[in-house]
């Protein structure tokens, strides 16, 4: 039972967040070769000033066994 959570700026449309996704789901699928059916994928709005202490510091600098794609920034 995949679910992946999505944590990123507000801004995007429900239809860019309905194509995001898909685009998840069916790549969970193709790799993992579940059903769609298993898969949950939610998305997350978090504002930028919120980021670092939210996201940044708990979900990756303090998590770095889950983190397999490395982000290109630090905001501390």
């Amino acid at each position: 039972m995949p679910h992946a959570v999505v944590k990123m700026y507000p801004g995007k449309t429900e239809e860019q967040k309905q194509a995001l996704a898909a685009e998840i789901t069916a790549a969970i699928v193709r790799v993992t070769g579940c059903g769609e059916g298993a898969v949950s994928v939610g998305i997350e709005d978090v504002q930028p000033a919120d980021w670092a202490a939210t996201v940044y510091g708990p979900d990756i600098i303090d998590k770095p066994a889950t983190i397999y794609k490395q982000p290109g920034y630090d905001p501390r």
